[in-house]
């Protein structure tokens, strides 16, 4: 299993973490939703739960619960900005389909 983040998003974890003052790291999780049936949620996370795993890159924890593992396997988590817009982007090399606007995917 592994959840994989880019420099520029555990960067912006951090920032954003700093900027809260509190929080162990970023949960990452999915939830049944939009028209291709998942979508990801993000949150911050206090602490460790007992069914999460916790993966961590460039020194910064990303918390995942053991049902969302399976459709979370091998995701590279990054930031991006394009033009004005910044946000975070999911690679996950297990959707089979996105839909149109991108706030969703099936596996």
């Amino acid at each position: 299993m592994s959840i994989t983040l880019t420099e520029n998003a555990a960067k912006q974890i951090e920032k954003q973490l700093q900027k809260r003052g509190v929080g162990i790291g970023l949960k990452l999780g999915v939830k049944v939703s939009g028209c291709s049936g998942f979508s990801y949620v993000l949150d911050y996370a206090e602490e460790k739960a007992s069914n999460e795993t916790v993966f961590e890159q460039y020194g910064v924890k990303v918390l995942v619960k053991e049902d969302d593992l399976d459709k979370l396997d091998g995701i590279e988590l990054d930031y991006v900005k394009e033009g004005i817009n910044e946000a975070f982007k999911f690679n996950n090399p297990n959707a089979t389909g996105e839909c149109g606007c991108g706030e969703s995917f099936s596996v």
